[in-house]
């Protein structure tokens, strides 16, 4: 998580000095539901996400220098820099992508639980999206199709109480976004998004059962919906309010309450702030692509 944290932070400020190509939507709040989503994966499990993305694709293992050459285009990026930051794909760990559209990704997601489930490798399909893309027909046709043919998909919506700068109530007739999945027959949980062990043991019961399963992560994205926006529509108070929640305050609190030193919780985060550190700086001595190369890769 605070590598994730150092990570999006870098990319805020790579972006304000004109090095990032198009824009970024950070996950600053979020980290937990994708942590701890991912470390209750095997290995040969996939993962598909939204354009708010980095975390997700970090959180499967992608390394953090071809990430980040990813988002500033340079050729060593995990796609060659042609994705930027909203198309972050690493087969290698299992990251089919980071999809623009917003639900474009779910019906992929139910693809890939279908070939694990035809070639028989006991794999399941995470698909993360937001509270948003529950009201986007691709999100209830790919959960009545996992429902209808039982496939092994863990849905976890990140609730994160806007769908871009739309407050929920606004744009969606309920409150628990896990009741709108009643109608397919499917398995639903609401978890504290915000506490990494509530997510990882939620979504390691999902691998465990035969089937799809839909979890609602409650969490809060603490910056606006990408760098143009100043997130000025936000009531009072409420930021504030959920950052005496952050994720990672509140593991560290618990690590504390566990047993572990102040001293090893500032080093964690003094690893991590090292290791994004040097990462950025392989990233940005990279090589610009070739402009041949934008050739490969298509199909005419």
């Amino acid at each position: 998580m605070h590598e994730i944290r150092r990570f999006e932070g870098e990319c805020h400020r790579l972006f304000a000095q004109g090095l990032v190509r198009g824009s970024t939507h950070l996950c600053d709040g979020q980290e937990a539901v994708v942590v701890g989503a991912a470390r209750a994966l095997r290995a040969g499990d996939t993962m598909s996400c939204t354009y708010r993305g980095h975390g997700a694709v970090l959180a499967m293992g992608a390394p953090l220098d071809r990430t980040f050459g990813e988002i500033l285009g340079k050729a060593d990026g995990l796609c060659g820099g042609k994705g930027g930051s909203m198309h972050l794909t690493d087969m290698t760990v299992g990251a089919i992508g980071s999809f623009a559209v917003v639900g474009a990704h779910l019906p992929i997601s139910v693809g890939a639980a279908f070939a694990a489930r035809y070639r028989a490798t006991g794999a399941v399909s995470l698909c993360f999206f937001g509270d948003g893309a529950t009201n986007i027909g691709a999100f209830h046709e790919a959960l009545n199709l996992a429902a209808v043919w039982s496939l092994p998909v863990v849905f976890v919506c990140e609730n994160n109480l806007y769908g871009e700068y739309s407050p929920l109530a606004w744009t969606t007739p309920v409150e628990r976004l896990a009741d709108r999945v009643g109608a397919y027959d499917m398995r639903a949980e609401r978890v504290d998004g915000n506490d990494v062990l509530a997510v990882h043991d939620a979504v390691a019961r999902a691998r465990g059962l035969d089937g799809p399963t839909f979890i609602e992560a409650l969490t809060y994205r603490q910056r606006g919906h990408s760098r143009s926006d100043p997130a000025a529509y936000r009531p009072a108070g409420e930021l504030e309010r959920w950052l005496e929640r952050d994720p990672i305050l509140l593991h560290e609190r618990a690590l504390a309450g566990a047993g572990v030193p102040r001293e090893r919780l500032a080093e964690i985060a003094g690893e991590a702030a090292r290791a994004v550190g040097e990462a950025l700086e392989r990233a940005l001595a990279y090589p610009d692509p070739d402009p041949a190369s934008r050739f490969e890769h298509v199909f005419a």
